[in-house]
């Protein structure tokens, strides 16, 4: 009796639940479900979308389960998404009122997803029965924008501490002195060190750009009233010079020196400067001195006022003879190699037919600027590291790589490597924004967008304006990577006017929302490079956006005559969905 009791509760569940599901399946049909954005859109190598909508009231019967399975569907293939479930014990209130939906997914993107479709299944279930119902279609498709993005590269190179303009080198000869009142240049004066000092530099024919001879003279009144004196004093430095280039044979080369004679009158400077060396006399007496000069007056009442001091006697003797001097300052034009020179000398040195000591370091480092060669200068610089220790080197050795990888991609894979070697050694030498810089976009090469950004952000601090831009190309790419594009656009508009940059800035517009600038950045692509089909391309989804058809076909027609491989890529981009069943668009990708 239990049994059969037992087996009529059994059939009578199966019945109840034979009429539930079909049940709930049929109002099902009345779920109010959609994928926001409509196409999808991937971002940073994946593709978020949120689900949401209302399940009908009374579809969750007493003791069900109604399950959402969502699919992302590419050819033959399922991407099998969370499932969502809604048990009827959890929700009460659907007997009288709509269920919410809301639930948000994300799965990473793959080439083979670009053409697909979400799908949403729906499952009745009560106990160990279940009903589907058929498959619903809610989202068309990927688009692929942001993977347009392009590697920003730059190449940093240091500065090569050889300064190549003319230099300066300024040599003082000690003063001559002369007697009180007297301008006459006595003989004990050219015997003596600073005389012979004098004489060797003009023997040594030095390349002499100026000579300035300043004339002075001593307070007292016998020194005062030859308002020449000084002039004097200056003009027998100036004959004793010239006569010493005429016995050392200056000839064709004397006419280029110019002599400057400076005569100082009534100048308590020079005295100043003397007394406060003068250690014959306390600091109390010296103050007395100098408020005597700063008491106002004409020169000649205050050299009086000295007069009445009680040390007066000691420093007239002391102090005052070094004043009746000319000063002698000859700015001599360092020798240098010509530019000429030292570019036939790192060839040698490059190719061992000399040693590497016949440059200085920075002689040689300057000499890789002087080639056009990338090649010559990879070797230049290889010869400098050789020289050990010096950041520079290692570090333009990197940038000379990286430049040749820009200008030639196909040999990234033979070079990155070396490059991140150098840099390496660099780093560990001295860390700076150029080997930052380097790093940022060797990291980039290889495929990892955000140890590439960390490394832009570390070279910002402390740049030059020149390495500031050529890091906010390669961070704002990182950047577009990253899915920031409010700071992307940032970036490439504080960076470097390539075309890559500007094709990057106008990516990042269009991503940011920002149509209008978009098309205004990618026509400056194209016009810094007539022949960057993807600068065309992009400006054609930026007129697709704003419902330009005829700017929709002309910029495709400009981009697929350059790249006929783009042909395909509008065909399936759904950028294009609302022109691409037009004769126009079709046309246009023949």
């Amino acid at each position: 009796m239990r049994k059969l009791v037992y087996s009529l509760i059994i059939i009578g569940s199966m019945a109840v639940a034979g009429c539930t599901l079909p049940a709930m399946i049929k109002l099902a049909k009345e779920q109010k479900l959609e994928v926001k954005p409509n196409p999808l859109e991937v971002h940073k190598d994946t593709v978020n979308f949120d689900l949401s909508g209302n399940l009908p009231a009374k579809l969750l019967k007493t003791g069900t389960v109604y399950t959402l399975n969502t699919f992302y569907k590419y050819g033959e293939n399922d991407l099998a998404l969370p499932a969502i479930a809604f048990k009827a014990q959890d929700y009460p209130a659907n007997k009288t009122e709509q269920t919410p939906v809301t639930k948000p997914f994300s799965f990473p993107y793959k080439d083979a997803y670009k053409v697909g479709t979400v799908e949403i299944q729906g499952v009745a279930s009560k106990g160990p029965k279940s009903l589907p119902t058929p498959r619903l279609a809610l989202a068309t498709g990927i688009i692929t924008t942001s993977k347009l993005v392009q590697k920003s590269y730059y190449a940093a190179f240091a500065d090569h501490g050889y300064n190549n303009q003319e230099e300066l080198i300024p040599v003082v000869i000690p003063d001559f002195n002369f007697e009180r009142g007297k301008s006459i240049l006595r003989p004990s004066e050219i015997k003596a060190d600073k005389g012979k000092q004098l004489d060797a530099f003009i023997a040594s024919k030095n390349i002499t750009k100026t000579v300035t001879i300043t004339g002075t003279h001593s307070p007292e009144g016998l020194e005062r009233i030859n308002s020449k004196l000084s002039e004097e004093r200056a003009a027998v430095i100036e004959k004793f010079y010239r006569t010493q280039m005429k016995k050392y044979d200056y000839q064709g080369v004397a006419a280029d020196i110019k002599f400057i004679l400076k005569p100082i009158v009534d100048d308590w400077n020079g005295f100043k400067t003397a007394l406060a060396a003068y250690t014959g006399i306390s600091a109390d007496e010296k103050a007395a001195y100098l408020n005597a000069i700063n008491s106002g007056g004409s020169f000649e009442d205050q050299e009086k006022a000295l007069k009445k001091l009680k040390t007066y006697d000691k420093v007239f003797k002391d102090v005052y003879p070094g004043l009746r001097a000319a000063k002698t300052e000859i700015l001599t034009i360092k020798a240098k190699k010509t530019d000429a020179e030292i570019s036939v000398l790192a060839k040698q040195i490059t190719k061992g037919e000399v040693g590497a000591d016949a440059l200085s370091f920075e002689e040689l480092m300057y000499s890789a600027t002087l080639t056009p060669s990338l090649d010559e200068k990879a070797a230049i610089y290889e010869a400098a590291t050789k020289k050990g220790g010096n950041w520079n080197a290692n570090n333009n050795l990197a940038a000379t790589y990286i430049q040749m990888i820009i200008e030639n991609p196909a040999k990234m894979s033979d070079l990155a490597g070396k490059a991140a070697t150098q840099l390496d050694i660099a780093d560990k030498l001295k860390e700076t924004p150029e080997v930052l810089a380097n790093l940022a976009s060797i990291t980039l090469m290889t495929g990892n967008p955000y140890k590439s950004f960390s490394y832009a952000v570390k070279a910002l601090n402390g740049a030059s304006n020149d390495v500031k831009r050529g890091v906010n190309g390669v961070k704002g790419a990182c950047e577009i990577y990253k899915a920031k594009y409010s700071d992307a656009v940032s970036s490439t508009s504080s960076s470097t006017d390539t075309d890559v940059n500007l094709f990057n800035k106008g990516l990042a517009q269009l991503l940011n929302k920002d149509n209008s600038n978009a098309g205004s950045s990618f026509a400056e692509a194209s016009r810094k490079n007539a022949n960057f089909a993807l600068a065309y391309y992009g400006a054609a989804i930026a007129a697709a956006h704003t419902g330009s058809g005829d700017a929709v076909v002309s910029n495709l027609t400009s981009a697929v005559k350059i790249d006929p491989s783009l042909k395909e890529k509008a065909l399936t981009d759904l950028e294009f969905t609302k022109f691409n069943t037009t004769d126009a668009f079709r046309n246009a990708l023949k």
